[in-house]
């Protein structure tokens, strides 16, 4: 399962910053937007709190449009995130070699931009394997 609107795709960014800083930018994306979740639901709850108060029809009409928006980018948010580190770690746990179990020491062989498939070799033992994005 790739994930949406990644502006990488797997073999491309594994070609142009190596697994390691791949798989770290990507769980830097994915935290990005939980930071963003966090906010959104300060914004829900201070929307709440003014909405609480006793003011005029305008106001509360802006409350409520405001805890909507925040409410809304607060769920696309949990989504982004959730998709990312599932997409991430999906991968990583594919970057060990089935011959001699070394972690995350590989080159790139071949890429399939189609389908999100890499072909790597390890660079311990020569063994290929294919990891599916």
């Amino acid at each position: 399962m790739a994930a949406e609107g990644t502006v990488l795709k797997l073999g491309a960014g594994i070609r142009k910053h190596g697994f390691r800083k791949w798989y770290e930018r990507e769980l830097t994306r994915s935290h990005g937007h939980m930071a963003l979740t966090f906010i959104c639901m300060i914004g829900v709850l201070a929307a709440f709190e003014a909405a609480s108060k006793d003011r005029g029809r305008v106001d509360q009409v802006i409350d409520v449009v405001a805890i909507f928006v925040c409410g809304v980018c607060g769920l696309w948010a949990l989504r982004r995130y959730l998709s990312l580190l599932m997409h991430a770690e999906h991968v990583a746990h594919q970057a060990n070699c089935p011959a001699c179990g070394t972690y995350a020491r590989f080159k790139l062989v071949r890429s399939d931009a189609q389908d999100e498939r890499v072909l790597v070799c390890c660079r311990q033992c020569d063994h290929e394997w294919t990891i599916q994005g």
